[in-house]
């Protein structure tokens, strides 16, 4: 049965935030943490598992679609579903935010290519992030991210605003509208998916590119905290209407 957030008693008074996960055992990590403290509702689907999407967002607060070991490029229906989806929160003026995958879906559904990078290097571990302009006047960011992917996007300059800029591949961040944004790092990541990834996936970190285990960890001691702190200023951002709202936030800062 397709869940319906009008029918359905909420857990949360802020509402219900859909939530795209692609493998059994993938959580929204911190990114759900902090939506529930927020008292938001989490409706929980993996496509690749068989999960239908709404054709409508009437009656959700908001979407998140994370990240996953597939690729935007895949020929499984269920990812040209997920792209094909992505109209729907920017027909209907609902927040959307991508994460990795989520974002490079974002991406391919305004136009926007996803591509390895061209010397076949990756970004697994911490890197250095460099916001926009535009970016800077959203918000401030952390000077370091946690990543995991080996192909990066190329995002439309007509269809999208650039927010950051990264390392390795250029594009790290942006937005599409006002309530849609896109981003290539992982600020979800908690310290138990970090001992996950790091482990069942550690033939990446030989990868041209990538940073070592060690690393991974001894970075997260140092980077972690203000990419905590920037998340949570974010996800505030994003669901109170993004791009608009810190247009008048700094309005009335500088009147």
């Amino acid at each position: 049965m397709t869940f319906d957030p009008s029918r359905t008693p909420q857990t949360g008074k802020a509402g219900t935030i859909l939530v795209v996960l692609h493998q059994e055992q993938s959580t929204p990590g911190r990114v759900g943490q902090m939506l529930r403290e927020r008292g938001y509702r989490l409706d929980m689907r993996r496509p690749p598992l068989g999960d239908t999407l709404p054709k409508t967002l009437e009656g959700y607060a908001g979407t998140v679609v994370f990240g996953g070991p597939m690729s935007a490029n895949d020929s499984d229906a269920f990812v040209h579903r997920e792209i094909d989806f992505v109209d729907v929160p920017l027909k209907e003026n609902v927040p959307f935010l991508g994460i990795c995958l989520g974002a490079q879906m974002l991406c391919r559904a305004i136009g926007g290519k996803v591509s390895t990078h061209p010397q076949d290097l990756v970004e697994i571990g911490y890197y250095d992030l460099h916001p926009t302009e535009d970016g800077t006047d959203l918000m401030d960011w952390p000077r370091k991210v946690y990543q995991w992917h080996r192909e990066g996007m190329s995002v439309p300059k007509d269809a999208a605003t650039l927010l950051a800029r990264g390392e390795h591949f250029e594009h790290q961040a942006f937005r599409v509208g006002d309530n849609a944004y896109g981003i290539q790092f992982h600020p979800e990541l908690t310290l138990a998916m970090m001992h996950r990834w790091t482990t069942k996936a550690s033939a990446r970190m030989q990868l041209p590119g990538a940073r070592n285990r060690r690393d991974h960890f001894a970075g997260r001691a140092v980077f972690d905290p203000p990419v905590k702190a920037w998340l949570s200023r974010f996800l505030d951002l994003w669901l109170a209407g993004g791009a608009t709202v810190a247009s008048e936030t700094k309005e009335r800062l500088s009147a």
